[in-house]
């Protein structure tokens, strides 16, 4: 099985594709989408289509995101929810199942503690996975924590 986690936001988005085969988890790959431009069709479009690359990229079975939790900003809370719902009907136009996760229930499950530091997560994103270094960006890190929580490890 594979999953992709996806941690969305108005200029980057984070991703993180890992495979669950026999109980081992394998990062397949993670990145972060950087949206260049800031007039809203074309930072959307430009989504869509990066995210459509990356789910020809990693071909998931499933697809999990970060659930919009707290915003204090009301013009970044309705970016990011636009970029979401971008997201959401890219992935639901290839059937792919999708399920949210909240970012303390994410951190709580990952480090056991729901308010732990992006760089908690990128550390035990490493362990758990084996990888040589770090994930960066931090929402690449977050992504791939998503996945891990998605597979049910």
């Amino acid at each position: 099985m594979i999953i992709l986690g996806i941690d969305p936001g108005s200029s980057l988005i984070g991703y993180g594709a890992i495979k669950k085969e026999a109980g081992k988890l394998t990062c397949l790959g993670y990145g972060a989408i950087k949206i260049k431009t800031e007039e809203n069709q074309l930072r959307l479009l430009e989504a869509r289509k990066s995210m459509k690359k990356v789910l020809a990229e990693f071909k998931p079975d499933l697809v999990v995101l970060e659930k919009l939790f707290f915003f204090k900003n009301r013009k970044t809370v309705i970016q990011v929810s636009e970029t979401k719902g971008v997201i959401i009907l890219t992935v639901a136009e290839k059937n792919i199942p999708i399920t949210e996760i909240a970012p303390l229930e994410l951190k709580r499950a990952i480090t056991g503690y729901g308010r732990a530091s992006k760089g908690n997560i990128q550390k035990i994103v490493k362990l758990i996975l084996n990888l040589k270094e770090e994930p960066k960006p931090d929402d690449a890190a977050d992504a791939l924590a998503l996945a891990i929580l998605g597979s049910g490890a």
